[in-house]
């Protein structure tokens, strides 16, 4: 019998493993749905710095991701494809590479929650855990020898559409921020990006990799959990379909689902734990009803078309798609410190038009995740109901707005044939202009999202029947059982979700362990 098993490999569940089998006595076992595949073999789609390919190519799509998986993301759309990683690494391995931590102020809003232990003075440490830092490490706050390198392109290297959103935000008054990630990270910056050398390194290469001799852990590929065995109120191992084995029970004293806000709830719903009416509805016997599910969220992404002059458009295959974004409070809806962020798009594709575009930082529209079938092999049904809060759509009205000033500029409108609305003629000032209501109506036809899903097992105070999980990321009333990734997270962190969900891997690991706060893990290595 297994001490652990851990269900999904991706940015806090391989994290979680190689946390927990720093422990010599602690018997883990990684299962992954996707490929096992070492640093050595990587192909070019994972390593490259333009994640491009990975993520519309459907040749990757079919080997990296889940080919079959959609989402709505607002009431009226049609159901598009969603991207999320299969394969060791998880979405660390098809996302963006953007390395930016969440906001100080967020973790302290979890803290207010009730999810004691998730403050800002017991969270931002666990960031410079995980990084290396390659220009700020050595500085206050900072991280230096951490597995996830952090890397900032020189302006120099920058894409077209990269500098022009520069010059043209420091030209309207954005103030130049040289650190995003530093205590009052918010303006015109350069992203931090998760890379070294110019490779993309995912939390399999930066975790994993390093630590595959040791003895008490082993990690299976292609291993599809269906669903966990409950017996007497306790997860006691899981069902699984192990690819050439077929489907095998496993037993372990403790569970971590590490599968991600979409394939978590997911497994926990196929196991009895999620609303009962729809459990019921789909004749599967209820051991726990909570509101699994029910708060998931996504960061909605508007952009505007730019066709660059022809002298101007990327050739190279590996030019990276972003390096400028900016990002600010709007002092609007109660949507606090660093709720907005506007993004360079120096291509979509190479030998397609680029963009600009915006996006919330501090989401409130909530939206719902339900199963599709009692078949592991079948994703779920994802409405992401974004901009339904009258909150959201306030903020990307006046992010439109701001986005339609800076085409203006000289620094963009001179590097461009022409800036647009997507598959229209309309441009940013023309949309700004319009009333509101038919503004809001462009924004729920056109808005899509950042692909960072989250919230969905949300994660409530010990008390608190509201949620899914506890604080220390066990399943309310359900014993063996933890979540640790961003299906947890009770409200936004306000960065793109990577780091964070790899802290969030940290931090349930160092609960399970009980290390205490004052402690630095080790950084995963070879033994």
């Amino acid at each position: 019998m297994y001490d652990v098993i851990v269900v999904g490999g991706g940015s806090a569940g391989a994290a979680v493993a190689a946390r927990l089998s720093e422990v010599a006595s602690k018997r883990v076992l990684l299962l992954e749905a996707g490929l096992d595949w070492r640093a050595a073999d990587a192909p070019w789609e994972v390593t490259t710095a333009n994640p491009i390919p990975i993520i519309h190519q459907r040749e990757f799509q079919e080997k990296w991701q889940w080919p079959n998986l959609h989402a709505r993301r607002i009431a009226g759309q049609e159901q598009r494809f969603y991207w999320r990683g299969k394969g060791l690494g998880g979405s660390s391995m098809m996302n963006g590479q953007i390395a930016i931590r969440g906001v100080a102020d967020a973790f302290d809003e979890w803290a207010e929650l009730g999810c004691t232990g998730w403050s800002a003075k017991d969270v931002m440490p666990l960031f410079s855990v995980i990084e290396d830092d390659f220009e700020f490490g050595d500085r206050p706050g900072h991280g230096r020898g951490g597995p996830l390198p952090v890397y900032r392109a020189p302006p120099e290297t920058w894409g077209p559409i990269d500098r022009g959103l520069r010059d043209a935000a420091l030209a309207a008054g954005y103030a130049w921020c040289e650190d995003l990630n530093g205590t009052d990270g918010e303006g015109v910056a350069c992203y931090p990006i998760n890379s070294r050398n110019l490779r993309r390194i995912s939390t399999n290469e930066g975790y994993l990799e390093p630590i595959r001799g040791r003895a008490n852990l082993e990690i299976r590929g292609f291993a599809l959990v269906d669903r966990l065995v409950i017996r007497d109120g306790r997860a006691t191992g899981v069902i699984v379909h192990v690819e050439g084995q077929g489907t095998q029970e496993i037993s372990a004293r403790e569970i971590v689902l590490c599968a991600g806000a979409i394939h978590s709830p997911a497994i926990l719903m196929r196991s009895g734990i999620g609303p009962g009416d729809e459990l019921r509805a789909m004749n599967i016997a209820v051991e726990r009803d909570l509101p699994v599910g029910k708060d998931y969220f996504d960061h909605p992404l508007f952009r505007a078309t730019i066709q660059l002059r022809e002298d101007l458009r990327p050739t190279d295959r590996d030019t990276r798609h972003t390096n400028c974004c900016v990002t600010y409070s709007s002092g609007l809806a109660g949507g606090g410190k660093r709720d907005m962020i506007l993004i360079a798009f120096n291509h979509r594709g190479i030998g397609n038009p680029g963009a600009i575009g915006a996006g919330l930082y501090n989401a409130y529209s909530r939206g719902t995740l339900k199963l599709a079938s009692i078949d592991p092999s079948v994703d779920p049904v994802v409405e992401e109901n974004m901009l339904a809060d009258p909150r959201d759509m306030l903020r990307m009205v006046d992010a439109v707005k701001r986005l339609a000033v800076l085409t203006t500029q000289p620094a963009l409108a001179g590097i461009a044939d022409w800036i647009r609305l997507t598959d229209t003629d309309m441009t940013l000032p023309q949309a700004a202009a319009l009333p509101t209501g038919e503004l809001e109506a462009v924004l729920r036809r056109d808005t899509g999202d950042i692909q960072h899903a989250a919230g969905s097992c949300r994660m409530t105070g010990f008390n608190d029947a509201n949620g899914v999980v506890n604080p220390d990321g066990t399943v309310k009333g359900i014993a063996g059982l933890r979540v640790a990734d961003a299906s947890i997270m009770p409200a936004d962190c306000r960065a793109n979700t990577h780091f964070t969900t790899v802290v969030i891997g940290e931090a349930i690991a160092r609960m399970m362990l009980r290390k205490p706060k004052a402690e630095t893990p080790a950084v995963a290595s070879a033994e």
